[in-house]
């Protein structure tokens, strides 16, 4: 992706020679999406991926989430759990963060090393 735009898209993972999962994604690119993030929700349907981020917090949060630091490439540096009300160490490398619900990652097959790939399915919105 040359550029990223808040917005709705898939999440391709290919991990542990299994057929590739597609999840569905928002991108959280301005300072203000970014900002929001997850605040305020109970749920999260697939995954949100704050862009560039290097670390995040759980503060204000009603849910633990699952946490995958990426690099510029979208490979996985490091995934953790964090209960609400948590400030997640900066990560060396780390340009982008992907957050969802506790527990699904492991499911999706993360883990560092692992690859992913973003297509975006929702053009930008222009006239703002």
């Amino acid at each position: 992706m040359a550029r990223w735009h808040d917005g709705y898209a898939e999440l391709l993972v290919e991990a542990d020679g299994r057929p590739p999962l597609r999840i569905p994604l928002e991108i959280a690119a301005s300072y203000r999406a970014r900002t929001r993030g997850l605040l305020g929700r109970d749920s999260v349907d697939g995954a949100l991926l704050l862009t560039p981020a290097g670390s995040i917090h759980t503060f204000g949060m009603r849910i633990p989430l699952d946490v995958a630091y990426l690099d510029r490439h979208l490979t996985v540096l490091a995934v953790r759990t964090m209960p609400p009300a948590r400030l997640g160490l900066p990560r060396l490398r780390s340009r982008h963060v992907l957050e969802a619900a506790a527990g699904v990652m492991e499911g999706w097959g993360l883990r560092p090393g692992v690859h992913l790939e973003v297509t975006e399915l929702s053009p930008p919105s222009s006239g703002r």
